[in-house]
């Protein structure tokens, strides 16, 4: 299968989750893939396992990632895929949360990824493809996800303007919202065992499919928007949580 053969892919946040499993899949179908993340130790592991290039970068730091921008530009001149995924949670009442939790979310979900794509604009290949992971948080609403979920709306809201001011490039801009679905991210969230145990209960109760989703099926739906199969598909969100937000 090498629908994305001859193309060179950057996907931010690749050495875990979902971004790990869409590194891997681009690479099947024959793409040159480019993951990058903040530990050192991490994207040198997970690049090795993959067979792929690592990058150190925090998503955080608008230095980090002219500097990313950069060195992609020296190695690779050019790239055709940019999957804009790091992304970090933080939940917290409106009245419980912290100018500190705030900042550290917006960092890397909202700001973080409008630069990355702000600074890669220059790199983009006319015809590019451009995926941003957000989330079906984006047009729901929960106790305690008032500053994760305003990230993703924002996030939804930046896609959409980008495809039209990208459309004579004939650059596409969509993004992936999934749902519930098995990673690191929820275990990394602070929870202790047993309220890890409640949640994953109690967000499965709200599944139709009554399953939580796979990072490989994101993955797939990220190659499919920067194949030819996609090439008349811009601005679109498609909603992966198992009829969680019907």
């Amino acid at each position: 299968m090498n629908n994305l053969k001859d193309k060179v892919a950057l996907i931010t946040g690749g050495n875990s989750g979902i971004g790990y499993a869409t590194a891997k899949e681009l690479k099947k179908q024959g793409a040159t893939v480019i993951i990058t993340g903040r530990r050192k130790e991490a994207v040198e592991s997970a690049a090795k396992e993959i067979g792929v290039t690592g990058l150190v970068a925090d998503q955080s730091m608008v230095s980090d990632i002219t500097d990313l921008a950069n060195k992609v530009q020296q190695q690779f001149c050019k790239i055709d895929i940019l999957f804009i995924n790091a992304g970090i949670v933080g939940m917290t009442t409106i009245e419980s949360a912290t100018e500190t939790l705030f900042d550290e979310v917006m960092a890397v979900n909202f700001k973080g990824a409008y630069f990355t794509l702000n600074k890669f604009i220059p790199v983009l290949n006319d015809g590019a493809s451009v995926v941003f992971l957000s989330s079906n948080v984006a047009s729901m609403n929960h106790v305690a996800s008032s500053i994760y979920s305003s990230g993703k709306a924002a996030l939804n809201s930046v896609m959409k303007i980008a495809a039209l001011e990208l459309a004579p490039r004939k650059i596409r801009v969509n993004s992936v919202s999934p749902g519930p679905t098995e990673t690191e991210i929820l275990n990394k969230a602070g929870f202790d065992e047993a309220t890890l145990i409640q949640v994953k209960k109690d967000i499965l109760s709200r599944v139709p499919l009554a399953k939580m989703g796979a990072a490989q099926d994101v993955a797939k739906m990220v190659a499919y928007f920067c194949s030819d199969a996609a090439s008349f598909i811009t601005g679109a969100e498609v909603v992966m949580d198992g009829g969680m937000s019907l």
